[in-house]
This record gives C-alpha cells, structure tokens and sequence, in this order.
C-alpha cells in the first residue's frame, strides 16, 4: 500500500542512501533523493533501484540553502545523510569537512525550522572516539580524533541546538560502522574483498589491531523506518549496532574463509591513522533504540559478510582496490 508522506533523503545516491531510498520505496512511501549535482547526471547507485515512479531525484548542493529550501517545502519529513565520510581525506581537507558537515546541516535544520518539517539527523560511532567504557551509550562522552568527527560533533550539537532553541521536532541516529552492497571501495571489508579476489599475491591493510562494532546497512535502515515511525521522543540521539565488537583482524580471517582465499598480509603504512586519530575499540549499546521502537538486528557478521561477497563479486569491475589513498 502506498503511503501518502513524502521522504527527503539527503545523500540519496550513495552507499547508505542508496538502500534506505529503496527500503522507504518497497515500504510505500515516496521518497525525494537529493543528491550533489554532476556534469552527468548520474544518480549514483539510485541508477540500480527499482520503483522510480515513487521516486523523485533532485541534483544540487546541500550546501546551498536556497535550493536545499526549495526541496525542504516538497516534503513531509526529512532524513539528512549527506556528508562528507572520508576520514583520510579530512586529514587533506578539513575546511571541505566543515563547509559540507556542519553548513550543510546548518542548511537542513535552517529549512527544516522554516517550513515546519520533521528530521532525522545522521551522526557517526566516530563521534565517541576510542571507547571509554563498554557498551558505550549516547551518554558517552565525546572525543574528536579527526577532523571528520569534530564536523560531526558539532553538526550534531547544532541539531540538538536548533530542537532546544527552537522546538523543532528533531531525532538523531547514530549508527556504529555500517557495511554492505555498494559500500565504497576505501572501506575496509570491501577493500578486503576485492583484494582478495585480485590477481595481487598479497593484499595491503593498515591497523588490523582495533575492533569495531559492524551493522549490515539494510538493519540501520529498518532503524532509520522505525524512528521514522516513532511519535515524538524528539531532542534525543539513537545509536545503532550490534552490541558486538570484531577485530579487523578477526574480519580478515573470516573473509578469507568465507572466499576460499589464502594470501598473506602486507602492513601499509599510508593506510594507517595517525596515532593520535586512531580509534581503538567501538562496542554499541542500542537499548534505548530497542527499548524504544523495538530495532534489533537481524543480520549475523558471517550472513552479512556473504551478503557482501557475492554482491562485490558480481560487481568486481565498479572497484579499484588497489588506489586506495583518500
């Protein structure tokens, strides 16, 4: 059955986007994808999904308020994902960082406010920095370790700012390290894969030493539809995990089993953090989530990794494993 709202997702044609656009379409509602504008036109692996007539897809930039408003007025409630998400690459540019992350938020709640819309602000596990204590909750304290997760602080401190100072009716999600079917190629379990089915003898990781807490992307999307759905409960922050941690290590090995694969490790060192940005240990606790909407994971790490697997494989060519830099 389709339903009447209207959905703005910001960021629509990437890698989360992409995947909450057509879980929100297989769901009945309509979806307005707003993506960054390209000399081509192309909308990203939106190009992939079906249901277009329940699809509307507009090009342009979220740090442009006033057609990021104009998009703002065609919807009933809002999800904003975009950003910039390279961590390496917020070493290189950090002013790229803040002018997307914090002034495209800006621009998104500023509309938001204006028109009277209800949003869904997306934060990052990176906020926390290295855990201080485990399961780590929205109370634990947070610690920019890049640039990348000081713009996310403050955007997020900024949507908490905009429900206080003005009572717009705000949510925010703030899921630990999502995977899945077109992730880009720098992430590490698609960078393990596809140097694995490579014709390298070796494959080249940085630090395979710190654990995090890893989500099949199709989960944080029936997390973003139950908060979708949630009446009220605004003003508050909704981390997303698995209540589990995994070493990249442990990561690794799987894969190699999963594929049939054997090659051995190579430390490179461009791929490595600076010791201080590094974040050691990431473990989610989603009680208030389940507590609230009843969210729980459905996907194992061992089902999701296959998943991923055979969609890369099918998919080998859209990625370059070997140019990893930024």
């Amino acid at each position: 059955m389709l339903n009447n709202k209207n959905i703005l997702v910001t960021g629509a044609a990437g890698f989360i986007g992409s995947h909450l656009t057509e879980y929100l379409i297989n769901r009945g509602y309509k979806v307005i994808a707003y993506d960054l504008y390209n000399s081509t036109n192309s909308w990203g692996w939106l190009e992939e999904i079906e249901g277009k007539e329940n699809l509307e897809i507009i090009l342009g930039d979220i740090k442009d308020f006033n057609l990021t408003n104009k998009v703002v007025k065609k919807c009933d409630e809002i999800i904003h994902l975009a950003a910039l998400i390279s961590i390496p690459y917020s070493y290189v540019s950090p002013l790229a960082f803040v002018r997307t992350n914090i002034e495209g938020t800006y621009n998104i709640l500023e509309s938001a406010r204006i028109n009277k819309k209800k949003i869904i602000i997306t934060s990052t596990s990176e906020v926390y920095g290295s855990g201080q204590y485990f399961p780590m909750d929205e109370k634990h304290p947070l610690n920019a370790q890049s640039p990348y997760a000081a713009s996310k602080i403050a955007a997020d401190q900024l949507a908490l700012s905009y429900y206080k100072s003005y009572g717009i009716p705000m949510k925010i999600i703030r899921p630990f390290n999502t995977y899945g079917p077109r992730q880009s190629s720098r992430a590490i379990i698609p960078n393990i894969i596809s140097q694995l089915i490579s014709d390298n003898k070796k494959i080249n990781l940085g630090n395979i030493s710190t654990f995090r807490d890893l989500t099949y992307v199709l989960d944080l999307c029936e997390a973003y539809l139950k908060l979708l759905k949630l009446k009220g409960n605004f003003g508050h922050i909704y981390n997303v995990g698995m209540g589990k941690t995994t070493q990249i290590k442990k990561i690794y090995i799987l894969l190699q089993d999963i594929l049939g694969i054997t090659k051995s490790l190579n430390k490179d060192a461009s791929r490595v953090r600076p010791k201080n940005s590094e974040v050691n240990k990431l473990l989610c606790n989603f009680s208030l989530i389940k507590r609230k909407t009843g969210w729980k994971p459905q996907y194992d790490l061992k089902s999701g990794l296959s998943l991923t697997v055979d969609w890369l494989q099918e998919n080998i060519d859209l990625f370059k494993s070997d140019r990893y830099n930024i």
